[in-house]
């Protein structure tokens, strides 16, 4: 089966597994926008994305990591979602958002579908603050595990997290990871909330390479937002002096790339 990335915007990638196709957290907005997170958090938009929901066309599924930031779900990720016939989030947005499905962490839901027989969908944790106690006011997100028959190893997507211990859990859950999409940018509102940080930075980002141990990692969510603290050249130097440069495989926006 043929297997391929093509890199959006922030997080917002199409996954496809031969004619299976995958949309994560859709990020879809023009940029130049500021947007507002809540408790006083505001960011600007640079990034401009590489498909239009047009250029996309339909998928089969999403995976939506959390719906309560506009970097990982905007105004025209919204619409999108109300052209897709499963997606899959947290319990929180299920609540917000006719029609997805909301999982628990380690929740596990099966596709049923011809074009990728054995399809499981697991979620994972994740801590949206490098301070656990303001967890709550990031909101609820996860990750995803992606499972099917035949694949050397399973899909990771990390989701906006930081380092914490469901990482670990993760790992030892899920011991033979083929590749891992990870989170980065090392997301802050310095002024509001100083050096706490709310997705991995480049140093994190290595530490959880070297704990999962997947055959090959593809960061996401890096930059294109004011509020991603972290330069893209340093959090490249950051890798390879952690020495996981030979795993970290970065996407050309807008090029499909062949995983398998």
């Amino acid at each position: 089966m043929r297997i391929r990335v093509t890199h959006i915007d922030t997080a917002c990638f199409l996954l496809e597994l031969g004619d299976f196709r995958i949309l994560t957290d859709p990020v879809l907005d023009q940029p130049g926008r500021l947007y507002h997170f809540g408790v006083g958090t505001l960011s600007k938009k640079y990034s401009t994305p590489t498909r239009t929901a047009e250029q996309i066309g339909p998928v089969d599924l999403v995976l939506l990591s959390h719906d309560q930031h506009e970097d990982n779900l905007d105004q025209g990720g919204r619409k999108f979602l109300g052209t897709v016939k499963q997606v899959l989030s947290t319990k929180p947005a299920s609540r917000r958002i006719p029609g997805v499905t909301g999982l628990d962490d380690w929740d596990s839901i099966s596709i049923d579908s011809k074009k990728v027989p054995g399809l499981k969908i697991t979620a994972v944790p994740a801590q949206h603050a490098s301070l656990r106690i303001l967890s709550p006011l990031a909101g609820k997100v996860i990750g995803f595990i992606l499972e099917w028959q035949g694949q050397n190893g399973v899909y990771y997507i990390s989701g906006d997290t930081v380092m914490f211990k469901g990482i670990h859990e993760i790992a030892k859950r899920f011991p033979a990871i083929d590749t891992a999409f990870i989170h980065t940018g090392c997301a802050g509102f310095p002024y509001l909330t100083g050096p706490i940080h709310y997705t991995f930075h480049a140093r994190e980002a290595a530490k959880a390479i070297e704990l999962l141990k997947p055959r090959r990692a593809i960061p996401v969510h890096y930059d294109g937002w004011w509020h991603f603290r972290e330069p893209l050249d340093r959090a490249r130097e950051r890798y390879v002096a952690s020495g996981v440069g030979g795993i970290v495989q970065w996407l050309q926006p807008g090029l499909s790339t062949d995983l398998q």
